[in-house]
């Protein structure tokens, strides 16, 4: 019946190594011509193992187990291949402990150095395994394994480490990146609405300069068309933008209700003034001195044209259509 530990050995040794290949152990051993053991030859094997001075009680039953369970040749070749893992698993603590030096992170760990002394010394002992009976070399082959499974299993968990921290920092770099983009974004808005603010101001600021700059009618001024005329152009293209053409249709329209008289009143209606406002009083909404300021009134009259009608042109269009705007 097959020995548990060298069933895993030979599992081992299936997925490393050829069958076919002849191993340095085999050629140290003396082992190359053999594929098995007699009973004769395990029985002087054991005997020659329980007669070696360092051979513990243990050593020898696991001695007596080989014998039985496997050939020399897979000894040999389990030997060389725990031989191999040990060195390969030297090379991972090489790389991890460079891979982490590189990072510079913290893994959250006091210590990030793995000790490689136990398996060192397995490492040697098993290369000098030529100088012993073949039927101790599977213990130390199984010294080996376990020396190597604990290197690489301190390995594992540093690298786990080190992956999760890496991880981290990039999320960490991103959140960071992200957050400058939005307050980048935010600053640009808040850049945008302060300058189209100000453009306003100064919009508004420069209409009411113009505004104070158009001449005004000295009150109980003698009916002045022209001046009045000159007024309204101003005021028209200063407050709505109008052109010349809607300033043909005001002065046409105007012409018509009043010949652009701030004088002006109709008995039979009440109209009174330049645009002929009905009643005359609802010309204090642009100032007290609707009776007698051509200005106050001209401004009446355009904000009255604007909000019914749109523009001077669409209402002398309606005043030429019905008689009345």
């Amino acid at each position: 019946m097959t020995h548990p530990q060298i069933s895993r050995r030979a599992l081992r040794t299936v997925r490393t190594i050829s069958t076919a290949r002849t191993t340095a152990f085999g050629v140290a051993l003396g082992l190359v011509a053999l594929t098995g053991l007699t009973s004769a030859s395990a029985a002087v094997a054991v005997t020659q193992a329980s007669a070696a001075p360092a051979a513990s009680a243990t050593t020898v039953a696991t001695a007596r187990e080989v014998s039985g369970a496997a050939t020399l040749r897979d000894i040999s070749r389990d030997a060389e291949a725990a031989h191999e893992e040990a060195k390969s698993a030297l090379v991972e603590v090489t790389t991890i402990g460079d891979d982490i030096a590189t990072a510079a992170l913290d893994l959250g760990t006091e210590s990030t150095t793995i000790d490689t002394s136990d398996l060192r010394d397995e490492i040697d002992r098993i290369a000098a395994a030529e100088m012993m009976p073949a039927l101790l070399v599977p213990a130390l082959t199984d010294a080996a394994t376990a020396a190597t499974d604990d290197v690489l299993e301190q390995v594992a968990d540093l690298r786990t480490r080190l992956d999760e921290a890496i991880a981290a920092k990039i999320a960490a770099e991103e959140a960071a990146r992200k957050a400058a983009e939005e307050a980048a974004a935010a600053a640009a808005a808040a850049q945008k609405a302060a300058e189209e603010a100000a453009a306003a101001a100064a919009a508004a600021e420069a209409q009411r300069a113009q505004a104070a700059s158009v001449p005004r009618a000295t009150p109980g001024a003698p009916a002045n068309p022209s001046g009045a005329q000159l007024i309204a152009r101003d005021m028209m293209a200063a407050n709505y933008g109008w052109g010349e053409d809607q300033f043909g249709c005001l002065v046409a329209l105007w012409n018509k209700e009043s010949g652009w008289n701030y004088q002006a009143y109709n008995a039979s209606s009440g109209a009174t003034g330049i645009p002929q406002a009905l009643p005359g009083s609802k010309m204090a909404s642009a100032g007290a001195d609707w009776q007698t300021n051509p200005a106050t009134q001209i401004a009446w009259g355009l904000g009255y044209i604007s909000g019914r009608y749109g523009n001077p042109c669409g209402a002398w269009g309606h005043s030429q259509s019905v008689g009345w705007y």
